[in-house]
């Protein structure tokens, strides 16, 4: 169990640096747009995918080499394993109980509105 924690907190650490390059390029590429000192910079390959890729790598080798942070994920992984899912019928049946109570809650603030709109119109005439 132990192993398989490790393997799921790796690929979670991973995806994390993947998405904060991801994030940082995108974030580079808006400034470039915006700040003519960082569109010089981002003409630079460094620039432009040295540092998301830098910026990734080093959030995930916080992460992974962390041991406070790898005891944190431990903890979560566990708590997660315990939780008991509900079946695809239990999910259904509470899909469509959310959606009739949204349409009939949508029905009622509907017509509070026409009625209210009808009687500011009435009232200002």
């Amino acid at each position: 169990m132990e192993k398989a924690n490790s393997k799921i907190l790796t690929i979670s650490f991973a995806l994390a640096g993947i998405l904060v390059g991801l994030t940082v390029s995108l974030l580079i590429k808006a400034f470039a747009g915006a700040f003519g000192v960082v569109a010089r910079a981002a003409d630079s390959d460094m620039v432009r995918h040295g540092i998301p890729v830098l910026a990734g790598f080093a959030l995930f080798a916080a992460l992974q080499f962390n041991p406070r942070v790898q005891a944190w994920g431990e903890e979560v992984v566990s708590e997660i394993r315990k939780v008991v899912w509900p079946s695809r019928k239990d999910t259904t049946a509470m899909t469509i109980a959310c959606v009739v109570m949204v349409l009939i809650s949508s029905v009622i603030i509907s017509s509070f509105d026409l009625i209210s709109g009808f009687l500011i119109n009435f009232l200002m005439k």
